[in-house]
């Protein structure tokens, strides 16, 4: 399932227009990927949690050159699973 193939589904389970499916996700996107970036973390009880996981700078190789390379520190987003999606999933 894809983001349209999504829309799609939420305009015909809750009865609304393509448009305003499409802004509803899109506003949910938006407002994870923004508390993500202030560093918050997104609880949906029974779904799952987002959160930031911190990267610690390192040290890799070229293995095209065998040449040390910088990798800089980063920030990634995570989700961990809720207990009602991992049971749902593994029913």
């Amino acid at each position: 399932m894809n983001k349209n193939d999504l829309i799609a589904a939420i305009s015909t389970s809750a009865g609304l227009s393509k448009a305003d499916s499409t802004r509803c996700v899109e506003t949910i996107i938006d407002t994870i990927s923004n508390a993500l970036k202030r560093g918050e973390e997104v609880r949906i009880v029974g779904f799952g949690t987002f959160s930031v996981s911190h990267r610690k700078a390192t040290t890799g190789r070229n293995p095209r050159t065998g040449e040390s390379i910088q990798i800089p520190a980063s920030r990634r987003p995570k989700f961990t699973v809720g207990k009602a999606l991992k049971d749902a999933v593994n029913v």
